[in-house]
């Protein structure tokens, strides 16, 4: 990034970003801890709007969705349940079908693991958590 662009130094752009901070606590969503805060912060951004889309905040709003939106589409909260479950929760989440997963496993497969008679396999499980991007210990 081009330093000439910011309009000011490094320093006064810290300092001003610092104090924006102590104020309205924007972060990456890293965790659902930050999640929860970043909910909060997007929850008294929207009280401030008042539907107002002219207001200064409402790109301020734009950007903590934005980091909501991105949080959400990568980390869905997935149930306390056994692993068939999970894929069951997950696949519906997803909107995806049996088919959907041929390469990882055929239908026949998923259809029996979602039917209660196979177990997921290490192999299918690592490759689930894979196409998930969750942990595999999900599925096991």
């Amino acid at each position: 990034m081009n330093a000439e662009r910011f309009p000011g130094s490094c320093p006064d752009i810290s300092e001003t970003w610092a104090a924006l901070q102590s104020q309205l606590p924007i972060i990456p969503i890293r965790t659902d801890a930050d999640y929860q805060q970043m909910l909060r912060v997007a929850s008294s951004l929207t009280e401030c709007l008042n539907g107002n889309d002219k207001d200064p905040l409402a790109d301020l709003h734009t950007i903590v969705a934005d980091l909501i939106g991105h949080w959400k589409s990568h980390n869905v909260m997935l149930p306390n349940a056994e692993p068939r479950e999970v894929l069951r929760h997950l696949l519906i989440t997803h909107g995806l079908k049996q088919k959907d997963l041929a390469g990882i496993a055929s239908p026949t497969v998923v259809s029996d693991i979602l039917a209660g008679r196979r177990a997921i396999s290490k192999k299918v499980a690592k490759a689930l958590a894979v196409r998930f991007q969750t942990d595999v210990s999900a599925f096991l």
